[in-house]
């Protein structure tokens, strides 16, 4: 055996070694990738089924609750493609799937038609403190996030995402408007017009605030009023304090005249 055959049979040890070792890299790599994609997936699966099941009914429209299926559908599916004998995962798209289809118009694949058959079954939550604003608008945020990610995976049509980031716009201003709504309500219930007052401003100032104020028009007319009739009540309780203030003084003014010809009667 000559030096060259010796030679060369070192090198192809030594390459085939190398490729052994990008091989193993290769593998490994692999694996940790399939390992972070299930832990992605399966938080996912956790906040798809959250929003599906906590989003308040009052803002849960048919529509919605479609979105809401078709987001949770998309991550099952993936999720089911690293853990194709995962049973929760073939049961829940199941469900997934038969949800879908009650709400699929006849030849409607997307179901853009029929959707009004979609059950929605989420329980209305009156939003009455900043905390619970504040935990739907957690919600929303999380929806968004998943719209996001979904229009990277390529499951809306063309121009469907602008449709879904125009709804979710709306949902914070219908958020914000219940709360406001309802922190004047409960003001005015508990005789407190100056602070109704404060929550119906809040409200109008969050009107105009946004990119096309003209679609709200009648949500700022309805805001305006109340702020107008939180002020005739605020008047109205100034007067009436200015009343009694009147009378006291005036009871006050009696009783010193009394006081003065009496000490007047007895002195002299």
């Amino acid at each position: 055996m000559t030096h060259m055959m010796i030679a060369a049979m070192v090198i192809a040890g030594v390459a085939i070694l190398i490729a052994i070792g990008f091989l193993n890299n290769a593998v490994e790599a692999n694996k940790a990738e399939k390992i972070r994609l299930g832990h992605e997936l399966k938080d996912r699966l956790r906040r798809c089924a959250e929003i599906n099941e906590r989003f308040p009914g009052q803002f849960t429209t048919p529509e919605l609750k479609m979105l809401m299926h078709r987001l949770e559908h998309n991550v099952v599916k993936r999720a089911l493609a690293l853990d194709k004998s995962n049973v929760d995962l073939k049961e829940r798209l199941a469900e997934l799937e038969l949800d879908m289809n009650s709400g699929k118009g006849d030849g409607e694949e997307d179901g853009e038609k029929g959707k009004e058959k979609v059950e929605v079954k989420n329980p209305a939550t009156p939003i009455v403190t900043e905390a619970q604003a504040k935990e739907v608008s957690f919600l929303i945020e999380a929806l968004h996030h998943q719209i996001l990610r979904a229009a990277q995976e390529g499951i809306f049509k063309p121009g469907e995402s602008r449709h879904w980031a125009n709804v979710i716009r709306g949902l914070l201003v219908q958020l914000h408007l219940e709360y406001f709504n309802n922190l004047g309500q409960q003001a005015f219930q508990d005789a407190d017009p100056g602070h109704a007052r404060l929550a119906y401003e809040r409200a109008v100032q969050y009107l105009k605030k946004q990119p096309d104020p003209a679609v709200y028009s009648e949500q700022l007319a309805y805001a305006q009023k109340m702020v107008a009739r939180a002020d005739a009540l605020v008047l109205n309780k100034i007067q009436a304090n200015d009343g009694d203030e009147n009378e006291l003084t005036a009871g006050l003014k009696e009783t010193e005249d009394e006081t003065q010809w009496k000490k007047k009667a007895i002195y002299d």
